[in-house]
């Protein structure tokens, strides 16, 4: 019982993306239907096939104990396409990846430090680029192209959360693109939640817990099995206004929740009808891959909870298989980037459900940001000027005045980009016939350009790409959920198969968490360890790994209970690990990868073979020496 939930509570596929879920029930209200037996035995067996094949036919009962000795990528890719046939079928992400991010090729860069949802992509990026920059080519009189403006800036915005829910603002039409092109990825509906930009993934959930009404619903009950700075925000802002924070636990070894004592948390034993508090679920774990069955929210809206779903560790598509219209949390929260192995800047998105907006409470709300959508540099006016927009700005305004004017010169600063150096006459002084000429065809052009923003404007057309996002739309659920199974699951297998040389055959990999499992998320959490059994600090792995090109990133492990047949290796295990406000948090320091939907089989063969190095007793002094002969300062171990 403290792994998983009754009996009752079975699994139920989702007929979408053809894996197993935890949609436990067809309505809030029937949670306690049980599904066929049929159904259930097909679905376990489906699961445990997966499983023992894929752990079976992966380099079946082979150790590797040399990084030399390990077979090559052409050797391991045609084994991998035989355990898993059906990854061919996959091969359109392939295409993808090398027309619209060539960069990963070009750079031979592996990046597995990814969590959130890209927005654009590469080749996207370099046509904005190429396209400012041939200003040769450029047509005189051509409208504001608003498909070659990939990129934009954020800004504070000042006010409240619940003032601008209920009052609404003054959004750009980009803002008002870029909203209704993610809650469309999404499948949220504006009729049901509002969307605010935040500055980032940790200022949404600051912003929940700054305006929910701990004075009345004093408990945060949170589900993490590893350290987040933004759930950390969101506990140190709710235990200021007094409230009492609660975690769930979960069992050694293998990470699952402590199904009985969460319960006991969320169950109410009082009659009156006031809202516990505010119950934080993540979809998924975006450390260690663990997924957590949805029949929590269930419980906790009808004990009486607020519900709000962290679902920054999504794969792509995912919200079309959570059954977002049968939960209806009252806060959802996502992240966004925006170019993949590239640009990771972005925004964070705060849904809320427009029906808990009045309970929120009137408090400052900073970072909420609007979305500054980049001017569109290089247009080519009638001399020959490479000028910019905001310096066509300039010249618009002064079109609106009654007396008018013609601009005879620019001046050497005007070219540099300061248009006050403009030259301006009243249309009264005396000017050439060649001087006239050119000023009415700059003014037409200017009137033309300023058309387009109108008729933009008017006809809300704002021509907005976010082309990674239609990539996903185009590859779907399935396939995408599919090619991602394929790759985790090779990757912590032959993780697994790593030895070291020595009579007790000491592991070289100890992976946290889920391992060969059908339903397990793109994630995953590990530690290497020496020919002597002593960890290697994640740190220092994440930087030799960033040496050989390979982004990975490392975290912490927290809220673990032992049962008493694991209390010897609880204190073995157990480290503390000192914070920046000399905070001690106890937990188990770890190495993390994730697999986007762009990853494919030489990625995690890199990685594998990066790991395989340390197989190698010297492997990591032979680095130091090599790190301090560069002139690079020293990483100390």
């Amino acid at each position: 019982m403290d792994d998983t939930l009754s009996q009752n509570e079975s699994s139920k596929t989702c007929p979408q993306c053809c894996c197993t879920t935890s949609l436990f029930f067809n309505s809030p209200n029937s949670q306690n239907t049980k599904p066929s037996k049929h159904h259930r035995n097909s679905s376990s067996e489906c699961r445990h096939t997966f499983a023992s094949s894929t752990t079976s036919l992966i380099f079946p009962n082979t150790y590797f104990t040399n990084h030399e000795s390990l077979p090559s990528y052409e050797e391991s890719f045609i084994e991998f396409n035989k355990v898993f046939p059906q990854f061919s079928e996959t091969e359109h992400v392939d295409h993808v990846r090398a027309k619209e991010y060539s960069h990963l090729s070009f750079s031979n860069h592996t990046c597995l430090d990814y969590i959130g949802i890209g927005l654009f992509s590469y080749s996207q990026m370099q046509k904005h680029v190429h396209d400012n920059d041939d200003d040769a080519s450029k047509t005189k009189h051509s409208l504001p192209q608003f498909t070659d403006i990939p990129f934009f800036s954020i800004s504070c915005k000042t006010g409240n959360l619940k003032t601008l829910l209920l009052h609404g603002g003054q959004d750009s039409e980009f803002e008002s693109a870029m909203r209704k092109r993610i809650m469309n990825y999404l499948n949220i509906s504006e009729n049901d939640y509002f969307m605010v930009f935040t500055a980032n993934r940790t200022s949404a959930f600051k912003l929940v817990a700054d305006c929910y009404q701990f004075q009345k619903s004093r408990k945060l009950l949170t589900v993490y099995d590893h350290e987040s700075e933004a759930v950390e925000a969101m506990i140190s802002s709710s235990e200021k206004r007094g409230a009492k924070v609660m975690s769930a636990e979960f069992s050694w070894p293998r990470l699952r929740i402590q199904s009985t004592k969460l319960r006991k948390m969320i169950v109410s034993k009082r009659k009156k009808k006031k809202k516990e508090g505010l119950f934080v679920l993540p979809l998924h774990s975006r450390v260690t891959g663990s997924r957590y069955p949805y029949i929590w929210i269930s419980v906790a809206q009808e004990n009486g909870w607020n519900v709000l779903v962290d679902a920054c560790a999504l794969g792509p598509k995912d919200m079309d298989c959570f059954g977002l219209s049968l939960f209806q949390p009252d806060f959802l929260i996502c992240s966004c980037y925006k170019v993949f192995g590239e640009n990771p800047s972005g925004f964070g998105c705060l849904f809320i459900k427009k029906s808990v907006i009045s309970t929120l409470e009137t408090n400052s709300s900073a970072g909420i940001v609007n979305l500054v959508q980049e001017k569109k540099e290089h247009v080519e006016d009638s001399f020959g000027i490479d000028t910019k927009m905001e310096q066509k700005s300039v010249l618009k305004l002064h079109l609106h005045q009654e007396e008018p004017f013609y601009l005879t010169s620019f001046s050497d600063e005007f070219e540099k980009g300061e248009p006050s150096e403009i030259k301006i006459v009243s249309a009264h002084e005396e000017l050439k016939p060649s001087q006239r000429f050119e000023i009415e065809e700059l003014e037409n052009q200017v009137q033309i350009l300023e058309k387009g923003v109108q008729e933009s404007d008017k006809n809300g057309n704002f021509d907005l790409e976010c082309r990674c996002l239609d990539q996903v739309d185009s590859l779907g659920i399935i396939l995408i959920n599919h090619r991602a199974r394929y790759l985790i699951n090779w990757l912590v297998n032959s993780m697994l198969k790593l030895k070291h040389p020595n009579t007790e055959g000491v592991s070289l990999v100890k992976i946290y968490g889920p391992k060969v499992k059908f339903d397990r998320g793109p994630a995953m959490a590990f530690n290497i360890f020496d020919w002597k059994g002593e960890k290697v600090e994640p740190v220092l792995v994440q930087k030799l790994a960033d040496r050989s090109n390979i982004s990975i990133s490392y975290g912490l492990l927290h809220h673990i209970w032992f049962a008493d047949k694991y209390g010897d290796e609880k204190g073995r295990i157990l480290k503390d690990k000192k914070k920046k406000d000399h905070r001690e948090k106890i937990g188990i320091t770890v190495v993390t990868v994730a697999l986007g939907f762009l990853a494919n089989f030489e990625d995690i063969y890199r990685l594998w073979c990066f790991v395989a190095r340390f197989l190698d007793a010297d492997f990591v002094e032979k680095e130091r020496w090599r790190y301090t002969a560069l002139n690079q300062k020293t990483v100390e171990v």
